[in-house]
C-alpha cells in the first residue's frame, strides 16, 4: 500500500496523535503513543470521504503576504477604531459597500471574507457567490472606492496568486 493510501491527512494524523496525548496526560507511555499513533491513522482514513477537497496552494509566498498583510492591518485598525471610539459619534461614517471579487476556490473566499471580518471596523456580511460580491460593512468610511481597491489589492491579489485563482 503506498504512502499516501496509509496518511490520507498527515497533518490531521499528527494533530489526532497530539490531542490523544494530552487528553492522556502521559508522553512517557509507549502504549500511549502506539494507541494515538493507530487512532491518528486510522481515523482519517475512515473519514476520508468526508473531508472537503482542499485546493493546490502555488504560491506560499504570496499566501504569507495576506497573512502579513492581514496581522498588520488588525493591529492598525485597533488603534483606527480606538480612535473612532473616542471620538463624537456623529463623525462616524458607516457605510454597505459590495466588493466584487475574482475568486474561484472557496477556501481563498472564505480567507478574503475572513481577513475582513477580523480587521476591527469592517465586517464581511454576506458572500454572493452567482454575483461573486462580499458585502462588507464599514464602521467608518469616507471614500468607498478606495476601500474597495484597499481590499482587492491587499487580501485579495495575494489570494489570487496563492491558489492560480482565475479572474471570473
Amino acid at each position: 500500500m503506498s504512502r499516501a493510501r496509509w496518511f490520507t491527512h498527515p497533518l490531521g494524523s499528527i494533530g489526532l496523535l497530539l490531542v490523544w496525548m494530552l487528553l492522556v496526560d502521559d508522553f512517557t507511555s509507549v502504549g500511549h503513543w502506539l494507541l494515538g499513533s493507530f487512532l491518528g491513522i486510522l481515523i482519517p482514513r475512515v473519514t476520508s470521504t468526508w473531508w472537503p477537497r482542499l485546493p493546490r496552494i502555488y504560491s506560499w509566498k504570496h499566501l504569507f503576504v495576506f497573512a502579513q498583510h492581514m496581522l498588520i492591518d488588525i493591529v492598525v485598525a485597533n488603534f483606527h477604531v480606538a480612535r473612532l471610539a473616542l471620538s463624537r459619534i456623529d463623525d462616524l461614517q458607516p457605510l454597505w459597500v459590495q466588493v466584487p471579487y475574482d475568486l474561484d476556490e472557496d477556501l481563498a473566499i472564505y480567507l478574503l471574507a475572513s481577513a475582513i471580518s477580523l480587521a476591527p471596523g469592517t465586517l464581511a456580511a454576506s458572500i454572493d457567490h452567482q454575483r461573486s460580491v462580499l458585502t462588507v460593512h464599514a464602521l467608518h468610511c469616507d471614500d468607498e472606492q478606495a476601500l474597495i481597491a484597499e481590499i482587492k489589492q491587499r487580501y485579495e491579489q495575494p489570494l489570487r496568486e496563492a491558489f492560480k485563482c482565475l479572474p471570473q
